[in-house]
């Protein structure tokens, strides 16, 4: 890295100089430094072809996901622990719960985990947790999470939005001791997660987002 370059950039050069800072201070190199300054400065893109940071490239924006499978690329300007949470988010995600498999929760989640639901509800206990997700394959037992559009990692603060996609073909618990028949009907719908670490770096608490209304619609329950 030119020294002298950061001296004379103003606050462009203030900006390389703290994000060299920050990035030794991470364990990496100097070069890594200029690495993380080029990718932030020339928007270099990643899957889906959009540029860091602001998400452009060639004045594009991102289009539904549901549909383009798109997503952005990495934040550029994580620290070692933010990208290790964001690709335990990817793994509880593409292939813990896509797989159902459920031995593996506690990769990402506390044993007291508190999980706030859509409608207001909570619960607390992975065991209970795991319990939910099994119901959902009840009446859906392709269900899946493929993409994650947009990450964000902030401390011990996690963020990510996902396409929830399946089929409803077998029969669901109406909550009333019954059962809805199932239709044959897809649905595939925007979600978020939000999660609260704590210091052993899994989730103490989560909260879950999801247009319920916009799933009984494509499944033809509303």
């Amino acid at each position: 890295m030119d020294r002298r370059a950061v001296l004379r950039g103003g606050a462009a050069g203030t900006a390389v100089g703290a994000l060299a800072l920050a990035t030794v201070l991470d364990g990496g190199t100097p070069a890594q430094a200029a690495d993380r300054f080029r990718d932030l400065t020339t928007h270099r893109g990643g899957k889906g072809g959009y540029g860091s940071g602001s998400g452009l490239r060639d004045g594009r924006k991102m289009g539904d996901p549901v549909t383009t499978r798109e997503e952005f690329p990495w934040p550029t300007d994580l620290t070692r622990e933010e990208r290790r949470n964001l690709e335990m988010f990817d793994v509880a995600d593409f292939d813990v719960y896509s797989h159902q498999d459920w031995d593996r929760f506690d990769e990402s989640h506390d044993q007291d985990v508190r999980v706030h639901w859509p409608d207001g509800h909570y619960t607390d206990g992975l065991d209970i947790h795991v319990e939910d997700m099994k119901a959902q394959f009840l009446w859906a037992p392709d269900i899946k999470i493929e993409v994650h559009p947009v990450r964000i990692a902030k401390a011990d603060f996690v963020a990510v939005t996902g396409v929830w996609e399946g089929t409803f073909t077998g029969p669901m618990p109406d909550g009333k001791g019954g059962f809805i028949q199932p239709t044959g009907k897809r649905f595939a719908l925007h979600m978020a997660t939000i999660g609260v670490l704590n210091r052993r770096g899994v989730m103490e608490e989560e909260f879950l987002f999801f247009d319920q209304l916009t799933m009984q619609r494509q499944v033809g329950l509303a």
